[in-house]
């Protein structure tokens, strides 16, 4: 009989730690999480960025070439209201 009281306050006293060790575990795992998303975002963040503005660029440099750097380059080459009217 004392053995399986023994038994039961090991088991509780287990119990507890192991709690503890889960709480430590998963402090451990979100501070990991956020650490890769910290990562992720120093050098995903600027290659994006370098990516969407040389193709931004590649566009603005085309256009400029083709219509100049005028009104044309803004509303457009032919605006739709100049083609009503020309008619």
């Amino acid at each position: 009989m004392p053995r399986s009281v023994s038994s039961l306050d090991s088991s509780s006293d287990f119990s507890g730690d192991s709690d503890e060790d889960y709480r430590l575990a998963q402090k451990e795992w979100n501070e990991s999480i956020e650490e890769l998303q910290q990562l992720a975002l120093v050098l995903l963040l600027p290659w994006v960025g370098k990516y969407f503005g040389r193709r931004c660029s590649y566009w603005l440099y085309d256009r400029y070439t083709r219509v100049g750097f005028g009104k044309s380059f803004f509303i457009g080459e032919k605006p739709l209201a100049w083609s009503f009217f020309s008619r």
